[in-house]
């Protein structure tokens, strides 16, 4: 069956779909997006993706495209007509077309793609034995990675590295020698007196992953010592178990670090246990609370 993407008001084959040469998203990197995984046809933790797609085009003052109800009935659109039961919606808005200049234009309607493909992530029974590889990598983004920006040269080159190094992923590492997050992904370790440790997301260095959101929570609800703060790699190195979180990876174990082993260079315990909790609210739905916000409908 052919893929079918949605492009400011109109369904088209996705072969076929096409944004202006002049879209501000495609001359400067002038948009945000949001990946949404969908599970046995449900959207995992959507209000939390819609709140922060909100935050995002907040932040570049960028306005909604459509209404928040809109914005829904086209992602289940989206989703009908590309028969996706187990895979995930990408979305993108831009500040939209408009002759190449780097003030805000005046006047013009923010631009919206939204695409979805199937991908069946594994089951939580099936068990994490491998791990992953990571190297590291200074931290080279501009100073605003809490904002889901599509601005991802810098997160692209240092993935880049990882594969050619033959790893998963970059440890991105701040001027202070402290971890910030992956290329794509929120780290986290576990210490060897089981406290779970990540960065705290409060000081705009980290993105406030949805999927780490959902994790702080499953923790706080299964008893799991939790703690944000700073960590270096020598701390990684020598903690029990490390491992990255997001919505495409959802949780794997990070077993070495720029080749050396990560505690005893296996996965672990904590991961599994999480992995488990994790898709049992995933297949449900999701983790976190879906509650009513005061979300702008349009601006």
């Amino acid at each position: 069956m052919s893929r079918i993407a949605y492009v400011n008001g109109q369904y088209a084959l996705h072969g076929e779909a096409s944004v202006h040469i002049e879209d501000r998203g495609y001359q400067f990197a002038d948009g945000v997006y949001e990946v949404i995984n969908i599970d046995g046809g449900r959207f995992v933790d959507e209000e939390a993706h819609l709140d922060r797609l909100d935050r995002s085009l907040d932040e570049l003052r960028i306005a909604w495209p459509m209404s928040r109800r809109a914005m829904k009935l086209v992602m289940r659109q989206v989703v009908h007509r590309n028969m996706i039961k187990d895979g995930l919606i990408y979305i993108q808005i831009t500040r939209g077309v408009a002759p190449r200049d780097h003030g805000f234009p005046h006047g013009i309607p923010p631009s919206i793609v939204m695409t979805a493909k199937t991908f069946k992530s594994l089951p939580a029974e099936q068990p994490d034995d491998v791990g992953v590889a990571a190297i590291t990598h200074p931290d080279i983004r501009w100073s605003r990675p809490d904002i889901k920006s599509v601005a991802l040269l810098p997160n692209i080159l240092c993935k880049q590295k990882a594969r050619e190094a033959g790893a998963y992923e970059a440890l991105l590492v701040d001027s202070a020698g402290y971890v910030t997050e992956g290329s794509s992904t929120n780290v986290w370790i576990v210490t060897k007196n089981n406290e779970v440790v990540t960065r705290a997301a409060n000081e705009n260095a980290i993105l406030n992953g949805i999927t780490r959101q959902a994790f702080i929570k499953l923790m706080a609800a299964d008893g799991l010592s939790f703690v944000e703060r700073k960590f270096t790699i020598a701390e990684a190195l020598e903690a029990k178990e490390c491992f990255i979180t997001a919505s495409s990876t959802r949780i794997k174990s990070v077993v070495s670090i720029d080749g050396k082993p990560v505690g005893n260079g296996h996965p672990g315990e904590t991961v599994a246990r999480l992995r488990r909790l994790y898709w049992t609210a995933a297949e449900a739905g999701g983790v976190l609370p879906k509650v009513p916000t005061n979300i702008r409908e349009k601006r």
